[in-house]
């Protein structure tokens, strides 16, 4: 489960930028900002650290690394069936284009190139919706037929043309495969999706599939599906499933190759035994020997490296059942992780003064550990745009029995900052000086808890009754889980609790985060939606039911209003104590929804407080924002690691390059690491 960066008024989700400017930490001179271009701004960040790691840990460090990258492939196929042929067509005619460059139809099929590395697809990577090409198909035809066959990725048989008239209506007709992942309520949610989960199959009968699948009486289940396309040919429903000799073949072959390299260095038998038991997973397919690995890797507490490598998380699924492939390769950071240990060592009085119902608490609270890392690597569904808080494993029952990590990533969250000094976004949206001098002096460190609460204790909190089927709440799973993590946050960070461990300063700091989620959740977080859509990714839909819920339900007291100001709408909070209060009632609810798996009063949630845009509320933002030159989605080119030999051949030293630009890096990554076809059955 993953917490993506939200608090736009104190660090830089929407950080500013202005051509080809660059950000400079005087510090150590990293240039974090990059690039920008459409609604992306590309950053940099930097390893603090990782010179100071032994020769040891560095070269595994190296080997996870690239068992990282070689699994790119695997996303942009799980996101779309044609991403991979169009990526390498795109690709081809980029690097061979002997034409004008300044010309119209050349710049906008580069910026639109860069969009399908950023969202590892043609589909926005937040909103979901297909992108629109700005250049024209005559232009795409030509330039695909001036190519030598060799250098397009055709099928047997296949000619140019042939390859154009298969991706023409992919790319340019509106009306087919429009949606990456579709969460309209009433409609059937597979066959109106195009992500490639599922070929041939419906929503009812995928669901029928694994219905059969499950035994409500087995304690520890399997996550059915996890790592499977699920097909129907010849009327029979089957799974193609993701390992060694089976789908992505290509891709893990190659992620086991780097993974058994790492073996040889790990720093620990513990180490060992993680990196050995995923690599069976890899080759089997097999879902017990997942969570097999998955208890061995959440009790590794030794290692200070640590990785995430594999099918993890379902939000790019629509019945969030199929996991994306990721990866994160990190190190601990020694001094920062002192506040995350607080919360975690604290975790079972927290879940005892949970406002929650008795029936849903957990009488013990077991395993639970957290951690500030040093990101070294981000890959796939955590790369170009990457979560600044993860807590794995995502199984119910692994979580009860051994506990969880969380997890911070602080030089994430740290790059973001410095990109984002002096944007105007504060100057622009928050009402008053008042609320400015809070998000000024409290705002980082505010934003830094809430996710540490959200990871380590949201998601690690309360329980499913007996019986309950993980998945119950279908399409409505993921919104309602990240809402029961981030009210979790919120209500405790008004607790004097957090001023006892030494974790606030004082009792106003909290109010610095209430601000800032509910500007973002009532106004700021809209300037990603398209005008005239409706909200559809899990965590925008979270936050908007928060907020939008508590403004509802506080709206007698005033507890939150809208208030006009020299023509320009803002948030005010007018009860903090109250807030606080709704917070609590709000997450009672939500939790007794997940525990039970109360499917309809998800839906009627959802539906109600988290999908639909007040049409005039969007038009101001988008003009207030628009206004501040702002990208409103960030992503990260990363570092390069370079292994040094000595005349025998064995590795004496691993180096760090920071110097990489983003197309640089996205067309050694699609040359050094494309391991699949472009068409995979």
């Amino acid at each position: 489960m993953k917490n993506y960066l939200i608090s736009v008024a104190t660090v830089a989700m929407l950080a500013s930028c202005g051509g080809s400017k660059s950000t400079i930490s005087e510090a150590d001179k990293i240039e974090y900002t990059v690039e920008q271009f459409a609604d992306l701004q590309i950053l940099r960040y930097d390893v603090p650290g990782f010179e100071k790691l032994s020769l040891k840990q560095k070269e595994l460090v190296y080997y996870l690394t690239q068992a990282a990258l070689q699994g790119r492939d695997i996303l942009f196929d799980q996101n779309g069936k044609y991403n991979l042929t169009i990526r390498k067509t795109l690709e081809a005619i980029y690097v061979n284009y002997k034409g004008d460059k300044s010309d119209k139809n050349f710049k906008n099929m580069e910026v639109y190139l860069k969009r399908v590395w950023f969202s590892n697809g043609i589909h926005h990577h937040y909103g979901s919706e297909k992108f629109s090409p700005e250049f024209s198909e005559d232009f795409l035809k030509k330039e695909m037929l001036s190519l030598e066959p060799d250098k397009l990725p055709l099928a047997i048989g296949q000619t140019a043309e042939d390859l154009f008239a298969m991706l023409r209506p992919v790319i340019f007709d509106p009306n087919v495969m429009s949606k990456r992942v579709n969460q309209s309520d009433g409609e059937d949610l597979i066959l109106t999706s195009a992500c490639n989960y599922y070929e041939g199959v419906t929503q009812t009968e995928a669901e029928e599939f694994y219905a059969k699948m499950k035994d409500p009486k087995e304690e520890c289940p399997v996550a059915y599906g996890l790592n499977s396309r699920l097909v129907k040919n010849n009327g029979v429903i089957t799974e193609k499933v993701w390992k060694l000799g089976g789908l992505y073949h290509g891709a893990i072959e190659k992620i086991i190759f780097w993974l058994d390299k790492a073996k040889s260095v790990t720093e620990n038998e513990e180490q060992r035994a993680v990196i050995s038991k995923l690599i069976e997973f890899y080759q089997s397919g097999d879902l017990k020997t997942f969570d097999e690995y998955a208890i061995l890797w959440v009790k590794d507490l030794k290692s200070r490296i640590d990785f995430v490598n594999g099918f993890t998380e379902t939000y790019g699924d629509p019945l969030g059942m199929k996991a994306s492939w990721e990866s994160l390769v990190n190190f601990k950071d020694l001094e920062a992780t002192r506040r995350t240990e607080l919360i975690s060592n604290n975790a079972q009085w927290f879940e005892d003064h949970s406002p929650v119902n008795q029936e849903y608490k957990k009488k013990e609270v077991k395993g639970v550990s957290a951690k500030v890392i040093t990101a070294a690597i981000l890959a796939g569904d955590l790369y170009p745009s990457t979560a600044i808080g993860i807590n794995l494993p995502n199984s119910n029952w692994i979580r009860n029995h051994h506990g969880s990590k969380s997890v911070t990533i602080g030089n994430i969250t740290d790059a973001y900052n410095k990109a984002a000094h002096g944007n105007g976004f504060n100057e622009e949206f928050v009402f008053s000086d008042l609320e400015k001098e809070l998000i000024d002096k409290y705002g980082d460190l505010t934003g830094n808890l809430h996710t540490d609460l959200h990871e380590c204790l949201g998601h690690g909190s309360g329980k499913l009754l007996p019986g309950v089927d993980p998945d119950a709440l279908k399409a409505y799973g993921s919104t309602i889980e990240e809402a029961r993590a981030d009210l979790f946050g919120l209500y405790y960070m008004a607790d004097k609790k957090l001023v006892e461990l030494g974790l606030l300063p004082d009792e106003e700091a909290y109010k610095a985060e209430y601000y800032t989620y509910l500007m973002n959740g009532l106004m700021t977080q809209l300037v990603r939606i398209v005008p005239g859509k409706d909200i559809e990714e899990s965590h925008m839909r979270n936050r908007q039911l928060i907020a939008r819920w508590v403004f509802d339900k506080g709206a007698s007291n005033k507890v939150v209003e809208l208030v006009n100001k020299s023509g320009k709408a803002y948030v005010v909070i007018n009860d903090y104590a109250k807030l606080r209060d709704l917070f609590g009632a709000l997450l009672k609810e939500i939790q007794r929804i997940k525990s039970t798996g109360d499917f309809e009063a998800a839906r009627v949630l959802v539906e109600n407080y988290a999908v639909k845009v007040d049409p005039v509320l969007h038009n101001e933002v988008l003009k207030r924002y628009k206004a501040l030159n702002l990208a409103p989605y960030k992503g990260f080119v990363n570092p390069e690691y370079l292994p040094v030999y000595d005349k025998e051949g064995k590795i004496k030293d691993v180096q760090v390059s920071y110097n990489e630009g983003y197309t640089e890096q996205m067309l050694r990554y699609s040359r050094d690491y494309s391991t699949l076809p472009a068409i995979n059955e």
